[in-house]
């Protein structure tokens, strides 16, 4: 009987190393022939880099300005809010600001309170915080403007920042520029290394380039109106920035 089991168990050994060797088989000659049948010279895929900058002057600037405003009732102190900056916004209109180009981006109204070791803490009134942010076109303007602005109740002035309304114009130049770049690149490697460009197969692009602040003025709490405070605007240049990435199968 136990050798019977010992000549099975064999059995089944070589069985199963038989079907191993078969798997195995098939499979290699599977690779072997996938292998064997691409082209020597298959094509692939070939990705290059241009980059390519433009400089543009700036055509708009953007600030905010704010009203602070404190009182023991909540509608007096929205009712003297609202007085200061209708005053605000008419008098920066006067010198030539769109009201399309002012918009309220802050308005919070909340109580604040006082400490004392005898009676903790007192209800001091309220606090009215209203912000807006205002584009000026004309670069002409922008001393006038704070200044007209402050002199007529503004209290904060802050993020005064040089920016492009369009800046695909510019982007359009530097992104022509850098396609030019890539392509030139490509056909250079190309023939150097003796690959052939069959044709472009993807595209793709990121760019940078930033509004420029004006330093020194970030949240400046202005406690009085005073023509000296206007600052000397020099806009400067902005820089665009494109990088462009050219995909073309090769051979």
């Amino acid at each position: 009987m136990e050798q019977e089991i010992i000549k099975f168990l064999n059995k089944a050994f070589t069985l199963a190393m038989a079907l191993i060797i078969v798997i195995a088989i098939y499979l290699l000659g599977n690779m072997f022939y996938q292998f064997s049948s691409l082209p020597e010279n298959a094509p692939q895929d070939f990705s290059v880099s241009g980059e390519a900058k433009a400089y543009i002057k700036p055509d708009v600037a953007v600030f905010s300005l704010g009203v602070r405003t404190e009182g023991f009732k909540s509608a007096d102190v929205v009712s003297e809010n609202n007085r200061k900056m209708n005053a605000i916004i008419e008098a920066i209109k006067n010198e030539g600001v769109d009201e399309k180009d002012i918009k309220t981006t802050g308005y919070n109204l909340y109580p604040q309170y006082d400490y004392t070791e005898a009676r903790g803490r007192v209800f001091a009134g309220y606090v009215l915080d209203q912000q807006v942010t205002v584009k000026v076109r004309n670069f002409d303007k922008i001393s006038s403007v704070l200044d007209k602005a402050t002199s007529s109740g503004a209290n904060t002035v802050g993020d005064l920042q040089f920016t492009l309304d369009n800046p695909e114009t510019a982007r359009a130049e530097a992104r022509q520029n850098a396609i030019k770049q890539a392509k030139e690149k490509a056909e250079n490697i190309a023939k150097s290394s003796g690959l052939k460009l069959l044709k472009l197969v993807n595209v793709s692009e990121s760019y940078g380039g930033y509004p420029m602040p004006l330093y020194g003025m970030g949240g400046a709490v202005l406690e009085k109106s005073d023509s000296s405070i206007a600052p000397d605007i020099q806009p400067g240049q902005q820089e665009i920035n494109v990088t462009v990435y050219l995909t073309y199968r090769v051979k």
